[in-house]
């Protein structure tokens, strides 16, 4: 007799912790792998929560266990898996019966699938999960996507198993289609940034003015005390201060090349398709790329000599970095949030902005103190860049020299800090009422007639007087 609530195929390190949160909060969950060793040593390693767990041998036992209308979350790999998975689960289901998603899928195939899901006339949905695997199995952030009735069927099972902030679940529905993949996807080209620029402070710290990994993780830890207040910086505290076996500052002993999946890479394509500019997530994509290519930069030091980065005396103290990095993550929401709006009126998903800061203040790997603040602006201003809100823009204004000082002393003492340089070009750009797009548009004209708009008249289309001077 069909016993479970929901089911879940897919049982590696986010799967399994996701299931034993839906166990746990009192939802029987049925599940499958496509290894049967690895689902059996699932149900006998859950402990108490064994009761609460159906292990099924086939796709038909899976289906057969759950009580209808279904709903059976994948947690496989993005791509072709997440295809082949519902190719063979679909016939098996009734069509009132639901299939949702939780994988890092790109929001382009959550679109093509919702499509396809919409034609057949059965329900889909794609979310995305946040909060690794901590955050699967004791609270994740959910960013819902597909239809809202949809949606409306399983949010008791998602927002209880959801991460909770000041007793607020941190799980929502974003917008129809793959609109909840596409906040994760934005959410983690945040994180990319994030880190990024909280990894460049390490470096001065470290380069420029000699500090140990443990001194560095004392830093870290004052900050998380502050403005700075979140996940990431508590965190960068704890590995700067962990040793390895031998006593060595682990992080001393870490290979500097760093790892991707991809989702930041998609942040920035669909920001460029977007016409969104998003320059620190840029530059943090661009920072890892850059990591990979160790040999490289080895043949650099050689060639060149290493950067003299020794810092003076004095050049940078503690409070320039702390204050620059603060800028810098402004700079890097407000980024993230623009392109969240750029995807909305380009898609029609009417993405709920305070909402999405709400859903990332807890359970999420950017979760932040700074995420209050930012859903008070988005709800007096959900359409407006976040650094126009009077909170962020004393912010800025109070912290803004310490960003300049920290960059220039960086790049004049041969220290990489290319997210928070990006984060102080965009600064920079966004409060110059008149650029220099002028002279590109002249040169534009000139070789290719494009035609450009004049400060002195309306219209389109004006052509300078090149004709002549070919």
């Amino acid at each position: 007799m069909a016993q479970s609530d929901i089911g879940l195929i897919g049982l590696g390190t986010m799967g399994a912790m996701l299931s034993l949160n839906i166990a746990e909060n009192g939802f029987p969950i049925s599940v499958f792998n496509r290894t049967t060793a690895r689902t059996t040593e699932f149900k006998d390693n859950a402990g108490a929560l064994s009761d609460k767990v159906t292990a099924c041998d086939t796709l038909e036992d899976l289906v057969a266990s759950i009580k209808s209308p279904r709903a059976i979350i994948l947690m496989v790999p993005a791509g072709d898996p997440v295809d082949e998975q519902i190719a063979a689960l679909r016939p098996l289901l009734d069509d009132d019966d639901m299939i949702i998603d939780a994988g890092n899928a790109n929001f382009r195939d959550t679109e093509r699938r919702a499509a396809e899901a919409k034609e057949q006339g059965v329900p889909f949905l794609g979310i995305g999960v946040s909060g690794g695997e901590e955050g699967a199995r004791f609270g994740p952030s959910i960013m819902g996507g597909g239809p809202k009735d949809a949606w409306d069927r399983v949010a008791h099972i998602l927002t209880a198993i959801s991460a909770k902030y000041e007793g607020v679940a941190c799980a929502t529905w974003m917008g129809e289609g793959g609109a909840g993949h596409f906040v994760k996807a934005v959410h983690n080209g945040i994180e990319y940034a994030d880190m990024q620029m909280i990894a460049e402070t390490y470096g001065i710290m470290r380069d420029g003015q000699g500090m140990s990994a443990a001194e560095c993780g004392a830093v870290f830890d004052a900050w998380n005390d502050g403005v700075l207040a979140s996940y990431l910086v508590e965190i960068s505290g704890k590995v700067s201060a962990a040793t390895d076996e031998g006593q060595a500052p682990m992080l001393d002993v870490i290979m500097d090349k760093a790892g991707q999946k991809g989702t930041g890479r998609w942040t920035v394509i669909e920001a460029q398709h977007l016409g969104a500019p998003v320059p620190v997530i840029e530059a943090a994509v661009a920072a890892r790329n850059l990591s990979a290519l160790k040999d490289e930069r080895l043949t650099g030091e050689v060639a060149f000599g290493a950067a003299p980065v020794t810092l003076p005396e004095g050049a940078l103290v503690d409070d320039d970095l702390e204050h620059a990095l603060i800028v810098g993550k402004i700079m890097c929401y407000a980024q993230g949030f623009a392109l969240l709006n750029a995807a909305s009126a380009e898609f029609g998903w009417d993405l709920p902005m305070p909402e999405i800061a709400r859903v990332w203040r807890e359970g999420c790997i950017i979760r932040s103190s700074m995420l209050n603040d930012m859903a008070d602006a988005l709800t007096e201003g959900p359409n407006a860049n976040l650094m126009f809100a009077p909170y962020f823009s004393d912010l800025i204004r109070d912290n803004e020299p310490a960003l300049r000082k920290t960059v220039t002393t960086a790049i004049g003492h041969g220290l990489q800090a290319p997210a928070l340089a990006a984060g102080l070009a965009y600064f920079d750009a966004m409060r110059t009422g008149r650029s220099t797009a002028n002279m590109i548009q002249a040169q534009r004209d000139f070789f290719g007639a494009h035609g450009f708009e004049r400060v002195d008249k309306d219209g389109k289309g004006f052509h300078g007087p090149w004709g002549g001077q070919l």
